[in-house]
């Protein structure tokens, strides 16, 4: 694909949009723009030119810049993504929405709040909890990740058990097109279906489509009631066989079902020196209940407690109060963190499969981590059967080994998670990252369908080129 450089009268112009504070072509400045969470050396890219627009005019004026001059444009939020999709694979603009990061109405009447996209999430919840409601598809990465990048990725969590994931909250958006265009999809309406859902076209589209300058998000009553299950299962197979029957033998919806098998499980105790009894667990699962009423939340804990020591778990942790909770979650949490120690590069990944064959997709996994002398931890949503198999490479290995392999492993892994019925990505997106895959899961006609889509759109290729798959 050919593009125009960003040439010095393009700058100029930009500058004159946006301010000469909010434009910068310096290296130095460039360098944060480069990368995202993937590993850095094989997918960064360096931008021409960052520019940091403060409302939808300016965005519009930059998008109708771009398309005249046929130049690549990127739109970034905090840069937290997994998959590549904030990186100017093609060099060109990188449109940063850190500054357009405004509250803009918390209507109580409605339950919702209007935003824009460069909005932690969590000051979206800090901000609303003192009126008793909360954002409740938000992901893990609360405290890091924008909220037009959960729009982007239609990003889940660990609570999308009971709440869902990003799409079910988002009421409203604006959207800038690839031409400078800004169009209003949706509103303060929970039922609409009038015409095609332009809306959720938007939503997990990874900024090919265009730019959000404008989010309504629905808020809910926020739970007064949280307990916390650490539950320990001899082995892999106990645990998982245990995640529907939960559901389906005791008639209640956990908040969170998280998973972690024993290598996951060790290696983050270990760093964080915890003392839980982890040493003869094969596997443990995370199971939060919330609700508003304290005596029915703890008998619903108390409920699935029993149910898992009469099918064989070893130990019932409950966690019902702000620091018991926090220790428990913490394990589940610093897993990434944990396997850093033993190795800065990984592959993260994001598979997601029936719940019912979790059990045998992990055995299988562990088989190829065996056959190329690596670690793949499995840890993620239970619940929802979204595995985070996290590629570690072997310290013993080459880095040069490790890219020849990791292509090998990334191949095996996506047709055994195609052959069990999944996919190869819940949360995360495709991007840069994951691109080259996509043939695995999706058919021919599904990809050259959403190519005409992006055609239709983006005509000249400018928005976010490189992602999902290649023009």
């Amino acid at each position: 694909m050919k593009y125009n450089p960003v040439s010095h009268s393009i700058v100029e112009k930009l500058i004159e949009i946006c301010g000469e504070h909010y434009v910068f072509v310096d290296k130095e400045k460039l360098e944060p723009y480069t990368h995202d969470e993937t590993p850095t050396e094989q997918f960064s890219h360096f931008p021409e030119v960052v520019v940091m627009p403060r409302d939808t005019g300016q965005v519009a004026q930059i998008m109708r810049l771009a398309y005249e001059n046929g130049i690549p444009v990127t739109p970034r939020g905090a840069g937290s993504g997994l998959s590549g999709g904030a990186i100017p694979a093609y060099g060109g603009i990188v449109v940063s929405l850190d500054k357009m990061n405004k509250i803009l109405e918390i209507d109580t009447q409605n339950m919702m709040v209007t935003v824009e996209p460069g909005v932690i999430t969590n000051e979206v919840n800090e901000k609303v909890k003192e009126l008793g409601l909360f954002f409740a598809g938000y992901p893990m990465s609360v405290e890091t990740c924008f909220i037009g990048g959960n729009v982007a990725e239609n990003a889940g969590g660990g609570r999308a058990v009971k709440y869902g994931v990003t799409d079910r909250y988002i009421m409203g958006l604006e959207v800038v097109l690839p031409d400078g265009e800004i169009i209003s999809l949706g509103g303060k309406r929970v039922k609409d279906v009038t015409g095609y859902n332009l809306k959720q076209l938007f939503i997990g589209s990874e900024g090919t489509l265009g730019i959000v300058t404008k989010i309504i998000v629905k808020l809910l009553p926020l739970p007064s009631v949280i307990i916390d299950l650490l539950i320990l299962f001899k082995n892999i197979k106990q645990a998982i066989q245990i995640v529907p029957k939960i559901m389906l033998e005791t008639r209640i919806i956990p908040t969170s079902l998280e998973f972690m098998d024993q290598l996951s499980v060790q290696t983050s105790c270990q760093y964080l020196n915890e003392h839980l009894p982890y040493q003869e667990a094969g596997a443990m699962l995370l199971v939060e209940v919330d609700g508003n009423n304290q005596e029915v939340v703890e008998a619903e804990a108390e409920t699935i407690g029993e149910l898992c020591l009469e099918q064989g778990a070893l130990e019932v942790y409950v966690a019902d109060n702000y620091t018991t909770q926090e220790r428990v979650w913490a394990v589940r949490r610093n897993i990434p963190e944990a396997f850093k120690v033993v190795s800065p590069q990984q592959s993260v990944e994001d598979i997601v499969v029936p719940i019912s064959v979790i059990a045998v997709v992990v055995e299988e996994i562990q088989e190829i981590a065996q056959k190329y002398d690596i670690l793949i931890p499995c840890y993620g949503h239970a619940g929802d059967g979204n595995l985070h198999a996290t590629l570690v490479k072997n310290p013993r290995h080459s880095y040069k080994k490790w890219l020849e392999i990791e292509h090998q492993i990334l191949l095996e892994l996506y047709h055994l998670i195609k052959e069990k019925g999944g996919t190869i990505s819940g949360e995360h997106g495709i991007g840069l990252k994951r691109k080259d895959y996509l043939s695995i899961v999706c058919s021919e006609e599904e990809i050259n369908l959403m190519r005409k889509i992006k055609k239709t759109i983006d005509p000249k290729n400018i928005m976010n080129p490189g992602k999902i798959f290649e023009e």
